[in-house]
């Protein structure tokens, strides 16, 4: 095979940590990951990222920087029997480090697997995944392993990455490619290298040799849109799906929710994670402007974990319609955000004495609790009184939705904010 044929992302795969673009925090000077393979030392790891910014490169990198045998599998087409014959096979080898790609794919019983192997240190296990790790890997599988969080190229990296290729690759130093406008090269990648090589391939595709070509915006957009299928042949689909199915949920459509959804579960994609995902949505999307949401989503992702596919579908089809045609509010998704913020800002603020307990005598003496005033001891079981520290009195971070439910919730407030005028 030329080398033509092979993708631009294996072609230009780094050789060494130090090509490696975008995870200085892990692999730059006095990182931590630098530091183990300094002094020779790799534990078992968990790498947590997006697709596309180096987590198999990584693992494979760190193999050879301490000259381990590197095993590489994926959890997708791994079964108990193949990981038991990799852990007989590893007595005969120095340790070698095993890297189990979408590691969050492996069941109970398949993480279990790999439990006693990590714990009497047998193999060096690096896993990676594309979700939280806290959820998707069991607790005594994580608690012995390093969890290393990757993070998306920025554009800065993307534009690096790009530059490094036109520089370092025979074909496209043949096309001699010039980049004029670097903005839809970089939106289109969202973050992945391996996206944006892809990319840059396809348009370089389309040039002709041994004439100056010119990269612009809209050259981007023309190639990426003719050429959508190969642009996302890596099979990175995943984040765009997604997006798709919690906006039309956010937008109130059954009819596209469904469609996305299906798309998801007929590409493989966990339905464990879409119930998470409508999880987070009946909380962010809709909120107080209707509670129930928020339980029959808890609920899916219960029933969704208990059954299993192809039952599942039913559930999950169940909850995406519900979601869909519910009451839409983000106002307690912006409140605690800007609490967040707010409360970074002035941590330092005590809090007011009338808002403090008094469990002892001698916290009483200090003024504890003293002027609190017992709402159930008025009418309507209210009396207006400060519970914020006195310089963010008058601070306003929840602004009710225009929606029954909300504006029914608001009357106490809106009477407090009355009287203080």
């Amino acid at each position: 095979m030329s080398d033509t044929h092979i993708p631009l992302p294996e072609r230009l795969r780094p050789r060494d940590l130090s090509e490696i673009i975008g995870q200085d925090h892990l692999l730059g000077e006095h990182a931590p990951l630098r530091q183990m393979i300094d002094q020779g030392h790799l534990p078992s790891i968990i790498f947590w990222g997006p697709p596309g910014v180096g987590k198999t490169t990584i693992a494979l990198l760190l193999a050879q920087a301490i000259d381990r045998p590197f095993v590489s599998l994926s959890a997708l087409n791994t079964g108990v029997k193949e990981l038991r014959e990799v852990i007989a096979e590893s007595g005969d080898l120095l340790t070698p480090v095993v890297f189990i790609d979408e590691i969050h794919r492996f069941n109970k019983s398949q993480q279990d697997a790999l439990l006693g192997a990590v714990e009497k240190g047998k193999i060096t296990l690096i896993g990676a995944t594309t979700e939280n790790p806290s959820f998707e890997v069991n607790s005594a599988l994580l608690s012995r392993c390093q969890v290393y969080t990757l993070n998306s190229l920025d554009s800065e990296a993307i534009q690096t990455l790009l530059n490094n290729a036109l520089q370092a690759d025979k074909f496209l130093k043949e096309r001699y490619i010039h980049v004029e406008e670097y903005d839809a090269l970089i939106q289109f990648a969202a973050g992945d290298a391996r996206k944006a090589l892809n990319l840059l391939d396809l348009i370089a595709s389309t040039f002709e040799p041994e004439i100056e070509n010119t990269i612009t915006n809209a050259v981007v957009v023309k190639v990426a849109q003719q050429n959508i299928a190969r642009y996302d042949k890596s099979g990175e689909q995943h984040y765009d799906l997604v997006s798709a199915f919690i906006k039309s949920i956010r937008g109130s459509d059954p009819d596209a929710t469904l469609y996305w959804m299906a798309r998801m579960l007929k590409g493989g994609e966990d339905p464990v994670f879409i119930a998470r995902r409508m999880l987070i949505a009946a909380s962010e999307d809709i909120g107080n402007s209707n509670p129930n949401a928020l339980l029959l989503a808890g609920e899916c992702f219960r029933s969704v974990q208990a059954v299993g596919m192809p039952e599942a579908r039913i559930i999950l089809g169940q909850t995406a319609v519900y979601l869909a045609t519910s009451a839409k509010s983000n106002s307690t998704y912006l409140a605690i955000n800007k609490a967040l913020e707010l409360a970074e800002k002035t941590a330092n603020l005590p809090v007011p004495l009338h808002l403090r307990n008094a469990p002892t005598k001698l916290m009483k003496q200090q003024g504890y609790g003293i002027n609190y005033l017992y709402p159930h001891d008025y009418p309507e079981h209210f009396v207006l009184q400060d519970y914020l520290p006195p310089e963010l009195k008058g601070t306003k971070l929840y602004e009710s939705a225009r929606n029954k439910r909300e504006v029914e919730g608001e009357r106490l407030q809106q009477r407090r904010w009355q009287q203080e005028q």
